[in-house]
């Protein structure tokens, strides 16, 4: 490595340097001169600034430097360091020039001894995203109110614990079926795919949890298993995987129907809230109950209109018939009346007579007689036309005599009277009155009546 300026031995003339213009050389000579590296140690004095950029220290047993990690860099680690963490990180060396202190520039960080790991976990994903096993699509949504939830994962896991508290707290009433497995080592994968076929085989379980506490990367590999993935991917009962804290991701995660930052959140997404339920059945009671209300209000309210607008056939009838009957009665007591005054008005002549003339008297009562009976003919076929006109009358305004001329009453199901096709729909059984008997008819078609 040269520097860019010469010693002061071989250039007495040279201008003397500021102290920036000495660290920006020092800058651009380190930058030039060392290319990027890895460099692995333990994280120290980590603080993520409010800009989203990482500043810390990485330290070894002899020595320590100061790292930087900006914000773009940093949001593509996937996972947040914390104090003491071995981490490789691939940097820059530079030198911050206000202060002078060398630094390194972070481009990449991995977990200590996880570069290998985290290759095959990116090519893992990248094979199952290329099958569409990631595809949010595919993924389904989680029963609202489940029968029953199965928990995949250790008897002895802090998580089965912290699971088993959130599920009682929130929702007592769902039973839990516990499939245990190992979550951790070498067999952790194959046991972990035969509990997740013995909750698919059982069918007991609405829902499944496949859930561990936090850990490495080495710690959580079991959940980056292939023929796990496939195994979740597959399962016909809807999984929520949640595994470590709220910064580790495994493959499971991303193939599972719902991932969950930890697993109380995935007890959290699965199982209802008691409370919450109880105010809406409440608040549903209600709107039923108020439903209910109006409806029966409304029905009462057109079965008193439909009751003053009905009037059976049979009562019509009887009401014209009393009609005629009355006036029938009125046409006999008038007819009587009519023969007996000619009679009365032939006594009362009689009586004012002095000297009868029998002859005279004979020819006048014959003619009196002649007028009578041509009276009480003319009378007697006058009242029985307009007998015969009025009970014409009543008859073209019987609803019978309407059904002898070859109309009907339609009604429909309920017995209302169908006044128009609008009223019915297609299909629609409807009830036809006619004169003699009733029939049952099934709409085909409507039409409407065509304007004149």
């Amino acid at each position: 490595m040269r520097p860019d300026f010469e010693p002061e031995d071989r250039a007495p003339a040279r201008e003397i340097l500021t102290v920036s213009d000495l660290n920006r050389a020092v800058a651009s000579l380190l930058e030039r001169s060392v290319p990027p590296l890895w460099v692995a140690g333990e994280i120290s004095n980590f603080t993520r600034a409010a800009s989203g950029h990482w500043y810390f220290t990485l330290k070894d047993a002899a020595a320590q430097v100061r790292a930087v990690m900006f914000r773009g860099r940093a949001q593509a680690v996937g996972f947040v360091p914390r104090e003491g963490d071995m981490v490789e990180v691939r940097a820059l060396a530079s030198l911050y020039q206000p202060r002078g202190d060398f630094q390194l520039g972070v481009e990449l960080m991995r977990r200590a001894g996880a570069g290998d790991l985290f290759q095959r976990f990116l090519q893992l994903k990248e094979k199952l995203r290329a099958e569409g096993l990631l595809d949010e699509q595919r993924k389904r949504v989680l029963p609202g109110l489940p029968r029953r939830i199965g928990v995949v994962t250790s008897l002895q896991a802090a998580a089965l614990r912290d699971v088993l508290s959130t599920l009682a707290r929130r929702a007592p009433h769902i039973p839990v079926v516990v499939y245990p497995s190992p979550v951790q080592g070498v067999d952790a994968p194959a046991a972990l795919i035969a509990a997740l076929g013995r909750a698919v085989r059982r069918a007991e379980c609405d829902v499944l949890l496949l859930v561990r506490g936090g850990g490495s990367i080495e710690d959580l590999w079991a959940f980056n298993d292939e023929a796990l993935a496939r195994a979740v991917a597959s399962s016909p009962i809807p999984v929520v995987c949640g595994v470590g804290h709220e910064t580790d991701f495994t493959i499971a995660d991303f193939v599972a129907d719902l991932r969950a930052a930890t697993p109380t959140a995935a007890a959290q997404a699965a199982s209802p809230d008691r409370r919450e339920l109880a105010e809406r059945a409440l608040g549903l009671a209600r709107r039923l109950d108020q439903g209910l209300g109006r409806a029966n209000q409304t029905r009462e309210q057109r079965l008193d209109t439909a009751a003053r607008l009905l009037r059976s056939p049979s009562s019509y009838c009887r009401q014209r018939a009393q009609a005629l009957a009355s006036i029938t009665g009125r046409l006999r007591l008038a007819a009587r009346a009519s023969l007996l005054s000619p009679g009365q008005r032939l006594a009362r002549a009689a009586g004012r007579l002095r000297r009868p003339d029998v002859v005279g008297a004979a020819r006048e009562l014959d003619a009196l007689r002649d007028r009578l009976d041509r009276a009480e003919s003319v009378a007697q076929q006058r009242r029985a036309a307009r007998l015969d006109a009025l009970a014409h009358k009543l008859e073209l305004v019987s609803p019978l005599a309407v059904l002898e001329r070859g109309y009907a009453i339609v009604r429909t199901a309920e017995g209302m009277v169908v006044r128009a096709a609008a009223d019915v729909a297609d299909g629609e059984r409807l009830g036809v009155q006619l004169a003699d008997g009733a029939i049952d008819v099934t709409v085909l078609e409507r039409a409407r009546r065509k304007a004149d």
